[in-house]
Protein backbone atom coordinates (compact mmCIF):
# COMPACT_ATOMS: atom_id res chain seq x y z
CA UNK A 1 0.00 0.00 0.00
CA UNK A 2 1.08 3.55 -0.64
CA UNK A 3 -0.30 6.69 0.94
CA UNK A 4 -0.24 9.94 -1.01
CA UNK A 5 -0.80 13.45 0.32
CA UNK A 6 -1.15 16.42 -2.02
CA UNK A 7 -0.51 20.02 -1.04
CA UNK A 8 0.14 23.40 -2.59
CA UNK A 9 -3.20 24.26 -4.13
CA UNK A 10 -4.83 27.65 -3.81
CA UNK A 11 -6.27 30.66 -5.57
CA UNK A 12 -4.19 32.36 -8.26
CA UNK A 13 -4.83 34.87 -11.00
CA UNK A 14 -4.69 33.84 -14.63
CA UNK A 15 -1.10 33.88 -15.84
CA UNK A 16 0.22 33.03 -12.40
CA UNK A 17 2.02 29.97 -11.08
CA UNK A 18 1.58 27.32 -8.42
CA UNK A 19 3.62 24.32 -7.36
CA UNK A 20 1.85 21.24 -6.09
CA UNK A 21 3.53 18.54 -4.03
CA UNK A 22 2.64 14.89 -3.54
CA UNK A 23 4.34 13.12 -0.66
CA UNK A 24 4.38 9.33 -0.77
CA UNK A 25 4.78 6.84 2.05
CA UNK A 26 4.41 3.09 2.38
CA UNK A 27 5.60 0.61 -0.27
CA UNK A 28 7.60 3.14 -2.25
CA UNK A 29 9.84 0.51 -3.84
CA UNK A 30 6.89 -0.86 -5.83
CA UNK A 31 6.11 2.42 -7.56
CA UNK A 32 6.64 2.37 -11.33
CA UNK A 33 5.37 5.87 -12.03
CA UNK A 34 3.51 8.77 -10.45
CA UNK A 35 0.73 10.67 -12.13
CA UNK A 36 -1.20 13.87 -11.67
CA UNK A 37 -4.85 14.05 -12.65
CA UNK A 38 -7.48 16.75 -12.25
CA UNK A 39 -11.23 16.90 -12.03
CA UNK A 40 -13.32 19.99 -12.60
CA UNK A 41 -16.94 20.21 -11.40
CA UNK A 42 -19.25 18.20 -13.62
CA UNK A 43 -16.37 16.71 -15.60
CA UNK A 44 -14.54 13.41 -15.61
CA UNK A 45 -11.13 13.03 -14.06
CA UNK A 46 -8.52 13.76 -16.68
CA UNK A 47 -4.84 12.96 -17.03
CA UNK A 48 -2.40 15.83 -16.60
CA UNK A 49 1.09 14.35 -16.48
CA UNK A 50 3.14 11.40 -15.25
CA UNK A 51 6.75 10.61 -14.46
CA UNK A 52 8.67 7.36 -14.20
CA UNK A 53 9.81 6.86 -10.61
CA UNK A 54 13.14 5.54 -11.87
CA UNK A 55 14.59 7.10 -14.97
CA UNK A 56 12.45 10.23 -14.92
CA UNK A 57 10.79 10.02 -18.32
CA UNK A 58 7.63 12.09 -18.54
CA UNK A 59 4.29 12.27 -20.33
CA UNK A 60 2.01 15.30 -20.61
CA UNK A 61 -1.52 16.05 -21.71
CA UNK A 62 -1.52 18.33 -24.75
CA UNK A 63 -3.47 20.95 -22.80
CA UNK A 64 -0.62 21.49 -20.31
CA UNK A 65 2.48 20.95 -22.42
CA UNK A 66 4.90 23.89 -22.31
CA UNK A 67 3.12 25.23 -19.19
CA UNK A 68 3.35 22.46 -16.59
CA UNK A 69 6.37 20.48 -15.46
CA UNK A 70 6.46 17.33 -13.36
CA UNK A 71 9.49 16.35 -11.33
CA UNK A 72 10.33 13.97 -8.53
CA UNK A 73 12.70 13.87 -5.60
CA UNK A 74 13.25 10.20 -4.82
CA UNK A 75 15.16 11.03 -1.64
CA UNK A 76 12.09 12.83 -0.30
CA UNK A 77 9.58 10.43 -1.90
CA UNK A 78 7.86 13.46 -3.35
CA UNK A 79 6.56 14.41 -6.77
CA UNK A 80 6.02 18.01 -7.80
CA UNK A 81 3.84 19.71 -10.37
CA UNK A 82 5.02 23.17 -11.37
CA UNK A 83 2.16 24.98 -13.08
CA UNK A 84 2.91 28.17 -14.99
CA UNK A 85 0.81 30.45 -17.19
CA UNK A 86 -2.31 29.19 -15.46
CA UNK A 87 -5.65 29.59 -17.18
CA UNK A 88 -9.19 29.62 -15.85
CA UNK A 89 -9.74 26.21 -17.45
CA UNK A 90 -7.01 24.76 -15.22
CA UNK A 91 -9.36 25.20 -12.25
CA UNK A 92 -9.95 21.76 -10.73
CA UNK A 93 -9.13 19.47 -7.86
CA UNK A 94 -5.72 17.98 -8.55
CA UNK A 95 -4.91 14.44 -7.49
CA UNK A 96 -1.76 12.36 -7.51
CA UNK A 97 -1.68 8.59 -7.80
CA UNK A 98 0.82 5.77 -8.18
CA UNK A 99 1.23 3.22 -10.97
CA UNK A 100 2.55 -0.16 -9.79
CA UNK A 101 2.70 -1.74 -13.22
CA UNK A 102 5.71 -2.80 -15.21
CA UNK A 103 5.19 -1.00 -18.49
CA UNK A 104 5.50 2.51 -19.84
CA UNK A 105 3.75 5.67 -18.74
CA UNK A 106 0.00 5.71 -19.14
CA UNK A 107 -2.81 8.26 -19.18
CA UNK A 108 -5.38 5.70 -18.00
CA UNK A 109 -6.74 6.47 -14.50
CA UNK A 110 -7.60 2.84 -13.79
CA UNK A 111 -3.88 1.97 -13.93
CA UNK A 112 -3.23 4.15 -10.92
CA UNK A 113 -3.78 3.46 -7.25
CA UNK A 114 -3.41 5.11 -3.88
CA UNK A 115 -5.19 8.31 -4.84
CA UNK A 116 -4.62 11.23 -2.53
CA UNK A 117 -7.38 13.44 -1.16
CA UNK A 118 -6.75 16.10 -3.78
CA UNK A 119 -5.87 19.77 -3.60
CA UNK A 120 -8.02 22.54 -5.03
CA UNK A 121 -6.57 24.87 -7.66
CA UNK A 122 -8.66 27.88 -8.58
CA UNK A 123 -7.56 30.25 -11.33
CA UNK A 124 -9.40 33.55 -11.52
CA UNK A 125 -9.71 35.25 -14.89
Amino acid sequence: QVQLVESGGGLVQAGGSLRLSCAASGTIFRINAMGWFRQAPGKEREFVTAVKWRGGSTLYADSVKERFAISRDNAKNTVYLQMNSLKAEDTAVYYCAADFGFSGLTRTPSRYEGWGQGTQVTVSS
